[in-house]
C-alpha cells in the first residue's frame, strides 16, 4: 500500500491546475507494480471454495484517477488496486483503497472492496467520506446458492450525501439557467428474493425503504435549490421518505450476467409505494426494459442495445422519486438527475469492440472501445412524447474487463450543454 505520510504531501501540494503532478507521480508507481505469491495465513481474506490453496496470488496494481462531470467538475488522485486470485486464475478479492481531491470536497479518501468466494456469492462495499459534504457507505450482497441455485437474495444497505446534486425544473425542456444545487442526505436499503422459474424465467419480490432529507450543496456558486423552487412546486424539497415493495417478472438468455456477450434480457416491474407503510404518499411505478447482445468475430464485436420505458404515477410524488434521466447510466451526455417528469423513454446503442487481449502484471485482461448513442426523453406520459424533446447523447467509452467478473470503464458522452464523463467499475447495462 501507499505510505501515508507521501500521500498527505502530494495532497497538500496538490491543486486543480497541477493534475500532472499525479499523472507523473503515478506513472513512477507502475513501475512498482507487481505479482506476489503470498502464504494465505498472512492475508486477511474471506474463505473461497478452494480453502487447500496455500498460497494466493496477488496483484498490485498503482493507478491515477481524473475524472470530471457535469455535476462534479475534475477529481483527481491516486488508487492502488489489490487482486487476489484462485488457483483457476479467477479474481476472489479486489481491494482499492484511493485518494482524491477536488474543488468542492477536499480530500476524499474510499476504500471499494468486492468479495466473491464462490460463483454463487459477491459482497461488494464502498467506505468514501470527503472532507466537506461527501460520504458514501455502501453495503451489495448476492447470494444465487440457497434451494439448488434457484433462488437469488440481492441486499443493498446504504448511507451517502451527494452535495453535486442538481435540480433544474421539470420536463424535458428544464432551462440550463434554472440550475441549482443541493445535497441529499439519504439512508436506506433495497432488498430482493428472485425464484427462478424454469431456465430462463424469475420471478422477483423486493423491498425499498428510503429516508432523503434535502441540505445546502457544496456550489455556492450556484442557487440553492430552496431559493428558486418551493414545496407548492416540488414535492419533497423539504426531504421525504418512501417505503416500496416491488414484483418483477424477467426472461434471460445471457451468457453472464456481469460480462454478457451474447443472449436477451427482458424485465417488467411493478413498484407501489404505500403511504400506511411509511411512505411518502400513495404512488407507483411501472418500468419495462429490453435488453440484447448480437456477437461477431467469436466475440470481439458484441452490438448491445438497451430499450426503457419507465412511468410514475400518483400526486405529489417527490421530485426524486419521480421517472430521472441523466448520468453515467442513461444520457451520458449529462449529469446525474438531469431530466425530471413523470414517465421517461430511453434507448442505449453500443458497438463494443475488443481491441486486443493484454496482460498487466499477470492479469489477462480485455482492453475494449465502445462507441455509443444515447437517445431518450422525459414527459408527462407517453401519449404526450415529442421527438423534438428527444436527447441524442453520442460518445465512446474504453473498458478494460478481467472475466468473469470486473469490468472498469471510462465513457465521454456529448449533449447539448456539453461533454461529460464518467469514470466507473461495471458496465453502464
Amino acid at each position: 500500500m501507499l505510505k501515508e505520510p507521501s500521500m498527505q504531501t502530494i495532497l497538500i501540494l496538490f491543486s486543480p491546475v497541477r493534475h500532472i503532478r499525479i499523472i507523473l507521480y503515478v506513472s513512477l508507481l507502475l513501475i512498482v507494480g507487481c505479482t506476489s505469491h503470498i502464504p494465505r495465513e498472512d492475508l486477511f481474506l474471506p474463505p473461497t471454495c478452494n480453502p487447500a490453496e496455500d498460497r494466493i496470488k496477488l496483484v498490485t496494481i498503482p493507478l491515477p484517477v481524473i475524472a470530471t462531470s457535469p455535476n462534479e467538475g475534475v477529481t483527481s488522485g491516486v488508487l492502488t488496486a489489490f487482486l487476489a486470485h484462485n488457483s483457476r486464475d479467477e479474481v476472489t478479492t479486489l481491494l482499492a483503497p484511493q485518494v482524491t481531491y477536488n474543488n468542492a470536497f477536499g480530500v476524499t479518501t474510499s476504500l471499494y472492496g468486492a468479495f466473491y468466494p464462490t460463483s454463487e456469492r459477491n459482497v461488494e462495499i464502498n467506505l468514501s467520506q470527503s472532507g466537506r459534504v461527501n460520504h458514501d457507505y455502501e453495503l451489495r450482497i448476492r447470494d444465487t446458492s440457497q434451494l439448488g441455485s434457484k433462488l437469488e437474495l440481492n441486499g443493498f444497505f446504504f448511507k451517502l450525501a451527494d452535495g453535486s446534486s442538481r435540480f433544474f425544473g421539470f420536463n424535458a425542456k428544464s432551462p440550463q439557467q434554472m440550475e441549482t444545487n443541493y445535497a441529499n442526505d439519504e439512508l436506506g436499503y433495497n432488498v430482493s428474493a428472485g425464484y427462478q422459474i424454469g431456465r430462463r424465467f424469475q420471478i422477483t419480490l423486493g423491498d425499498r425503504f428510503r429516508s432523503v432529507d434535502i441540505r445546502p450543496g457544496a456550489f455556492k456558486t450556484l442557487s440553492d435549490i430552496k431559493d428558486k423552487f418551493s414545496l407548492a412546486t416540488v414535492p419533497g424539497i423539504n426531504g421525504f421518505s418512501t417505503h416500496a415493495l416491488r414484483l418483477s417478472f424477467s426472461y434471460s438468455t445471457l451468457d453472464s450476467r456481469d460480462t454478457p456477450t451474447f443472449g436477451g434480457y427482458t424485465r417488467i416491474s411493478f413498484e407501489p409505494t404505500v403511504k400506511s407503510l411509511g411512505g411518502a404518499g400513495d404512488y407507483r411505478h411501472y418500468e419495462v426494459e429490453a435488453k440484447g447482445f448480437i456477437p461477431l468475430d467469436n466475440a470481439r464485436y458484441i452490438s448491445v442495445f438497451r430499450l426503457m420505458y419507465n412511468q410514475t404515477l400518483g400526486a405529489d410524488v417527490p421530485f426524486l422519486e419521480q421517472s430521472i434521466l441523466g448520468g453515467e447510466s442513461s444520457l451520458r451526455g449529462y449529469g446525474r438527475n438531469r431530466f425530471i417528469d413523470n414517465s421517461f423513454m430511453l434507448c442505449n446503442l453500443e458497438e463494443r469492440i475488443r481491441l486486443f487481449r493484454w496482460e498487466v502484471f499477470g492479469v489477462t485482461a480485455d482492453w475494449e472501445i465502445a462507441p455509443f448513442i444515447d437517445l431518450g426523453a422525459v414527459m408527462e406520459s407517453l401519449n404526450k412524447a415529442n421527438v423534438s424533446n428527444f436527447e441524442f447523447n453520442p460518445g465512446i467509452g474504453f473498458r478494460a474487463i478481467v472475466r468473469p467478473n470486473i469490468v472498469g470503464r471510462v465513457d465521454l458522452g456529448v449533449g447539448k450543454e456539453g461533454p461529460a464523463v464518467f469514470v466507473g467499475l461495471g458496465y453502464p447495462f
